[in-house]
């Protein structure tokens, strides 16, 4: 099992939004996580389009998720929403499969008239899915150069990037100790 399971809701092999996911993944292995990362665009068209709940693929993500100490859920704004791609994935999940887990949101757009959509469209899928989320990132196009190691250019948009990984990182330990101790 890994501790944090990072899933990106971009179908695009080159976005923004799966670099900057990667870029959380490297920094939290420096904080000694494991890492699974899932990508809508990896899991089989056939499972997603067809409702395939019984799919091999899609249970070993069901297990992945409820097994993690936090998931990371990230996706670039479509219509003021995420990827629909990303919203067939969950829609093939438990009722339940982030329950009393830590979920760091973060969206990808290009402009600020698109920010409330983490508020509006992927928090309330996380809350149905029983997650705690956390008050999430959302990028401008503008602030991710996809060829960099670190993609966040935008010097502000880094530090709150960090503040929000430390404030994810704090509740999964607390997360973590209060599973201990019952």
């Amino acid at each position: 099992m890994s501790d944090i399971v990072i899933i990106s809701g971009s179908p695009s092999d080159f976005s923004g939004t799966g670099k900057v996911l990667d870029y959380l993944g490297r920094l939290l292995e420096r904080e000694h996580f494991s890492i699974r990362h899932i990508a809508v665009k990896d899991v089989p068209p056939e499972d997603l389009i067809y409702g395939n709940f019984h799919s091999a693929v899609i249970k070993k993500i069901s297990c992945d998720i409820q097994g993690a100490a936090g998931v990371i859920v990230g996706s670039p704004v479509y219509k003021a929403a995420y990827s629909g791609a990303l919203k067939t994935l969950l829609d093939l999940l438990p009722q339940d499969a982030f329950k009393n887990i830590p979920v760091l949101p973060l969206m990808t757009g290009g402009s600020r008239g698109h920010l409330l959509a983490i508020e509006f469209s992927l928090k309330p899928l996380i809350a149905s899915l029983k997650g705690k989320s956390l008050q999430g990132l959302y990028f401008l196009d503008s602030q991710i150069d996809k060829q960099q190691k670190n993609p966040i250019i935008d010097e502000e948009s880094l530090l709150r990037t960090k503040k929000q990984l430390h404030e994810f990182i704090e509740d999964i330990k607390k997360s973590n100790r209060l599973a201990a101790a019952l």
